[in-house]
């Protein structure tokens, strides 16, 4: 993914030391360089004195250097005490955009016993006014920028800033009408455009089907699709009419997703595809979220939006897995089964797994007649893994925040699967109870339990934390 570009105010007040400041910004700078995925854009000497921010000249500069370079975040330092006045006119001038503050340590004594920075002090007078002003912020502490914990909320907060950046004003397509019996699956188009200037773009399953009809059998389109799904799993299931049809369903919804500038859908799956063309679209759905278009079945709007969370906190390196909360162990404590019917990426399968193309577990037929084929079925690699689900009630959004561990299993089992095992299973289904979640979830591969709180906060999202 492209890098995050973060402005980065270096805050200074006189009369405390101007070249601790001028020091303490560089040593600043150095650590930031060294994260990945970040873009930092800064004032420079020639811009302000020392490349510091001190009074209301040098503020405006500042915020015109991060205007035209389309900042997607700020933080702001005290490289001394700071002055409160400069450093929240930059922060108002970007109010919206994910903020973090920090402080630097103190230098030592003068030798004749004053202080070089205070820092400590003026981070509490741009915090204050930073509350006044109710402008949610992170806070990174009170360190020098060389400890550990610098580069983990740097990095942390350049997650963020992917999140909120996505998320924020993201398009989300709703493709055909939710399962009629499925009420889980219902959304709030208001509370989204509200509180997140989101937008529900919908089309109907006969849009998408009139496009598969206009591509011709042999079209590059189609038979780039056709290479590329040959290559990674077993399609013997498929006849050629089969595997064209499936090709040129992922191949329209691909079209109508750029066309709308879309972050991410939520898809009728089955029911009339499988009547019109004996298929389903699982199989299309992970191959959709490998490319990159995060893609949940039935029409399920919010979790569409928490694979969109999970895969920019993962800044776009690992894909997410829409699950259902299936079944417990049978034996293992704390383990259950994250399931869905064929839908994972392929690039999720576990090391040395064939991906097999199979009739729909759930859809299937009695022998002897035509089944629904197009479910890619596998198990996924082992390893840490984060559980996410976006849910609103009232208007009021909250977001479950939990981790669990795939653990390798030698059993073969339909659908796209992984047995999850988290620290307290009854715990965690009494909160899902409790607190209204449905029995649809987003799955990801790593732990990014902080970013995505983080996220949270400053999205005004209320958190359940297991």
């Amino acid at each position: 993914m492209e890098k995050i570009r973060i402005g980065f105010v270096p805050a200074h007040r006189e009369p405390f030391d101007d070249e601790w400041a001028v020091r303490m910004r560089k040593r600043c700078l150095d650590a930031l360089a060294k994260i990945s995925c970040l873009e930092v854009v800064a004032p420079d000497g020639k811009l302000t004195p020392g490349g510091l921010v001190r009074d209301d000249g040098d503020a405006d500069k500042a915020i015109k250097l991060f205007k035209s370079k389309g900042i997607q975040g700020l933080i702001i330092g005290t490289m001394t005490f700071g002055d409160e006045v400069s450093a929240l006119s930059i922060a108002s001038a970007f109010k919206g955009l994910p903020l973090m503050l920090f402080g630097t340590r103190e230098g030592p004594f003068t030798a004749d016993g004053n202080r070089l920075s205070d820092s400590f002090c003026g981070t509490l007078a741009i915090s204050s006014g930073l509350y006044r002003r109710k402008m949610p912020c992170l806070f990174a502490g009170i360190l020098f920028p060389e400890e550990d914990i610098f580069n983990e909320k740097m990095s942390g907060f350049v997650r963020v800033c992917a999140i909120m950046d996505s998320f924020i004003g993201a398009r989300i397509g709703l493709v055909g009408p939710r399962p009629e019996r499925f009420e889980t699956c219902i959304c709030n188009e208001d509370a989204m455009m509200l509180q997140f200037k989101q937008r529900v773009v919908p089309t109907s399953l006969l849009d998408i089907m009139q496009r598969v009809k206009t591509l011709k059998a042999g079209s590059p389109e189609l038979q780039k699709i056709i290479t590329s799904m040959k290559k990674e799993a077993d399609l013997s299931i498929l006849d050629s009419e089969a595997l064209k049809n499936l090709a040129g369903l992922q191949y329209a919804l691909r079209q109508f997703a750029e066309e709308k500038g879309l972050a991410a859908m939520g898809i009728q799956c089955w029911t009339a595809i499988q009547e019109v063309y004996g298929i389903s679209l699982c199989y299309a759905l992970g191959r959709l979220t490998d490319a990159g278009l995060l893609a949940a079945c039935e029409v399920d709007i919010y979790g569409a939006l928490t694979m969109l969370v999970q895969h920019r906190a993962a800044l776009e390196t690992m894909r997410p897995h829409f699950i259902d909360w299936t079944i417990q162990h049978q034996e293992k404590k704390d383990v259950f089964l994250s399931w869905h019917c064929g839908n994972a990426p392929p690039s999720l399968a576990c090391k040395g797994c064939k991906i097999k193309v199979m009739s729909h577990s759930i859809l299937s037929k009695p022998l002897g007649e035509k089944n629904t084929v197009g479910t890619a079925e596998f198990p996924l690699k082992p390893g840490v893994v984060t559980l996410n689900r976006l849910t609103e009630r009232d208007g009021r959004f909250k977001m479950l925040i939990t981790r669990g561990k795939i653990i390798q299993s030698n059993e073969t089992l339909r659908g796209s699967w992984s047995w999850v095992q988290v620290e307290d299973l009854d715990k965690l289904y009494r909160t899902l109870v409790k607190e209204g979640f449905t029995h649809h979830a987003s799955l990801i591969h790593g732990d990014y339990t902080t970013a995505v709180r983080e996220a949270c906060e400053l999205l005004a999202i209320d958190t359940v934390i297991i």
